[in-house]
C-alpha cells in the first residue's frame, strides 16, 4: 500500500524547527532571526498545549543562546545544520501510527546556489532520531516545493519542480510517478512561477497553501505595486481551470525590501500547529487581515501573527523553517 503524507492540520507528534547560527546569512538580522524563530518556537508549543517543538541548534554556544530566548518547555536538540530552512532539509513523514515512515530525500542547496555544510547531512540525522523506518530517496525533493490536503491531493509549481537545477533527467511524467511512490500523491496542481525574490526557484509554500481538503488558500494582490500581481493571477487561472478545487483568499503583505531588493514575503508561509496557526507578520496594513483570515479557517486552533522581518532576511519564513512529525 502507498503511504499518503498528511496534511499539516493532522496531528503532530512534534515539530523540527532550525535555529540561526550562520551571521552572514543574515544580512546583520541574526538577533533579530532568532527572536522571530524563538517567538514561533514558543508559539507552536503553546504552554504544553501544542505539539513538542524540537528547536535544532547547530552548536552548545548556540543552545546556550536559544535556551535565553524559549520558553522551557521547547526542547533544544543540539545537530549539525547548515541554514534553518528544515522544511527542505529535514525529512518528510508518509502515513500515520505505526505505519509511518521517513522519508529522506536527496538535497543539492536549491539548485548549488547556497552550499553550506551539514544542509546534506541533516534530514539523514533528524530522520533516524525520529525512532521511524528510514527510506532514502534517490532524487531531489523540497519540501517547500509541495503542499498536500492529505487526500492524495497535491499542489506544486513548474518552476521549482521542473527546473533543470534539481532533477535534469526526470520528466513531468517521472516526477509525478516519484512522488505517487514516495507520498501517495495522485493528483498534481502544477501552478507556474513562484514568487518574486523567491531563492528556492519558486516554492509554492509562498504561492498557495492547503487549508482542508480540497480547499486552497491563494493571494490576493495588495495594491498596483504589488510585485507578484501577475503571479497570483495566473495561479488563480491554473487552479480554476484544475477544477475541483475551492480558492481561498488571503491578502498579500504587498511589496516588502530589504536593502532595496524585493523579499519573498508571504502570509502563506503560516505554520498550523496542533493548537495554533502561527503566522508571519511584516508590520504593514495587511498583517491584521492575514490573521483574522486564517483564524476563521481554522477555528479549532488559536491564530496568532509572529514579527518576520527579522527571519525574511535570511530568504524565508516560518513555515520554511520548520518540520513537522505527525502522529
Amino acid at each position: 500500500m502507498t503511504l499518503k503524507m498528511p496534511a499539516e492540520w493532522a496531528p503532530h507528534e512534534a515539530v523540527w524547527i532550525g535555529f540561526p547560527h550562520l551571521a552572514d546569512e543574515w544580512s546583520g538580522q541574526i538577533d533579530a532571526a532568532r527572536r522571530d524563530v524563538a517567538a514561533f518556537a514558543n508559539a507552536v508549543h503553546d504552554g504544553g498545549r501544542g505539539e513538542q517543538v524540537r528547536l535544532v541548534v547547530n552548536d552548545e554556544r548556540q543552545a546556550q543562546i536559544a535556551a535565553a530566548l524559549v520558553d522551557e518547555g521547547v526542547h533544544i536538540l543540539i545537530q549539525p545544520l547548515g541554514d534553518i530552512w528544515l522544511r527542505d532539509t529535514g525529512p518528510i513523514i508518509a502515513g500515520t501510527g505505526p505505519a509511518r515512515r521517513a522519508r529522506n530525500f536527496e538535497f543539492n542547496w536549491w539548485g548549488e546556489k547556497f552550499v553550506m555544510p551539514g544542509d546534506q547531512e541533516v534530514g539523514a540525522a533528524l530522520a533516524a532520531s525520529s525512532g521511524l523506518p528510514v527510506d532514502h530517496q534517490d532524487w531531489v525533493l523540497e519540501g517547500g516545493g509541495i503542499d498536500v490536503d492529505g487526500t492524495g491531493l497535491c499542489v506544486t509549481t513548474e518552476e521549482c519542480l521542473l527546473n533543470l537545477n534539481r532533477n535534469p533527467t526526470l520528466t513531468r511524467d517521472d516526477i509525478s510517478v516519484r512522488l505517487h511512490q514516495s507520498l501517495g500523491i495522485d493528483r498534481l496542481l502544477w501552478l507556474g512561477n513562484g514568487l518574486v525574490g523567491d531563492h528556492t526557484d519558486g516554492h509554492v509554500d509562498n504561492l498557495a497553501r492547503f487549508v482542508g481538503e480540497g480547499r486552497l488558500a491563494l493571494a490576493v494582490a495588495a495594491g498596483s505595486n504589488d510585485p507578484n500581481a501577475h503571479i497570483y493571477a495566473e495561479a488563480r487561472a491554473r487552479t480554476t481551470a484544475f477544477g475541483g478545487v475551492e480558492i481561498i483568499d488571503l491578502p498579500s503583505p504587498g511589496r516588502i525590501e530589504i536593502d532595496g531588493e524585493i523579499a519573498a514575503a508571504s502570509y502563506m508561509n503560516f505554520y498550523i500547529g496542533n493548537s495554533t496557526v502561527v503566522v508571519p507578520t511584516y508590520d504593514v496594513s495587511n498583517d491584521n487581515a492575514a490573521v483574522e483570515t486564517l483564524a476563521a479557517l481554522f477555528p479549532d486552533r488559536r491564530a496568532v501573527g509572529i514579527p518576520a522581518l527579522g527571519i525574511i532576511a535570511g530568504g524565508g519564513s516560518f513555515h520554511c523553517s520548520s518540520q513537522q512529525l505527525p502522529c
